[in-house]
């Protein structure tokens, strides 16, 4: 991965792991700031050109790390919670509501871990069971080799297993986590989408193929794995797209093993798909039919009907115990 400049908050510049980091990312240029904002946040910023050469902008996380995940977010019923130590992600999916959330294309990566630990514990204090989902605004895994995620969390994770930590990614960067030992309240889950839609959209990710032989290394190492079948888009011969998606990824992975797998229509917020449609005019997806309510965007096309077809095929491959659908 390249970045065309790091960033360093001058309150963390010395600190062992942004050391550590900076080692890691070679010799870029670096530029020390007050406040990550200065740069995050300036007016006048456009994210579809800072996409091209995106700098890495290494900050200290203030307020509140842990957060009340959306409803219909995950499987397990009762409180989750999602932490966010990135915001924005390496892939340039053209559907993804980062690009209507953030003025800024930048990575940013918050580095005091212990700090998120922190509150994971006050939260999970408050109630047993509790879901923390890493990979909300960003892709944990994907930047792996430069965060050492895996090497903060996992273990921390380890030593509490009445907490469950779910890592979303699309990323094939799972050699770290084959390190440790598989832990049963760690689920590593994969978001697909059928060929047709990834080559279109999903631009920078790696290829379904390599993905799910990257989850059957997890799955065969004894680590919890779920399948998001996430977003769906409606299109011509959407349902046909799924079947052999379905037919690919359950052909690879075992489906009685699965921790979970999940359908969720495409949607957006209404004000980031009006940013979206500004930074790209051209894109088809954003050009099509769109119906409004509550506040979301969803494509005219979809809906009920396309999303039941789609979950019974999927429903003759994986147990119903095991699915659920995303609000």
């Amino acid at each position: 991965m390249n970045f065309s400049s790091v960033y360093i908050e001058d309150e963390i510049a010395e600190t062992e792991r942004v050391i550590d980091i900076l080692a890691r990312v070679g010799d870029i240029p670096r530029i020390r700031i007050e406040r990550y904002g200065e740069i995050f946040n300036r007016a006048g910023q456009n994210f579809r050109l800072q996409k091209q050469a995106p700098a890495l902008i290494l900050a200290k996380k203030h307020g509140k790390k842990v957060l009340p995940a959306p409803d219909g977010y995950g499987f397990e019923q009762g409180s989750g919670f999602y932490f966010s130590h990135m915001l924005n992600c390496l892939y340039d999916c053209r559907y993804c509501f980062l690009q209507g959330m953030y003025r800024s294309a930048h990575y940013i990566l918050f580095t005091n871990y212990e700090d998120f630990m922190h509150d994971i514990l006050g939260q999970s204090a408050q109630a047993a069971g509790n879901v923390f989902y890493s990979g909300y605004d960003c892709d944990s895994l994907a930047m792996e080799p430069v965060s050492g995620f895996c090497n903060s969390f996992i273990p921390f994770f380890a030593n509490r297993p009445e907490m469950t930590l779910e890592i979303r990614t699309k990323s094939t960067q799972v050699r770290k986590l084959l390190e440790f030992d598989p832990l049963p309240n760690c689920v590593v889950a994969m978001s697909f989408t059928p060929e047709a839609a990834a080559k279109r959209w999903e631009h920078r990710v790696p290829a379904i193929t390599k993905r799910l032989l990257a989850m059957r290394k997890l799955q065969q190492a004894g680590w919890p794995v779920a399948i998001r079948f996430e977003p769906v888009i409606a299109e011509p011969e959407v349902e046909n797209n799924y079947a052999r998606l379905f037919q690919q990824v359950f052909s690879t992975l075992n489906g009685e093993l699965l921790h979970s797998v999940s359908l969720g229509e495409f949607r957006l917020p209404t004000d980031f798909h009006k940013k979206m449609v500004k930074l790209y005019p051209e894109e088809g997806l954003l050009a099509r039919e769109t119906i409004c309510s509550d506040g979301m965007v969803s494509l005219a096309g979809g809906g009920a009907e396309m999303m039941q077809a789609i979950e019974s095929r999927l429903l003759t491959h994986v147990d119903s115990s095991r699915y659920y659908r995303c609000a």
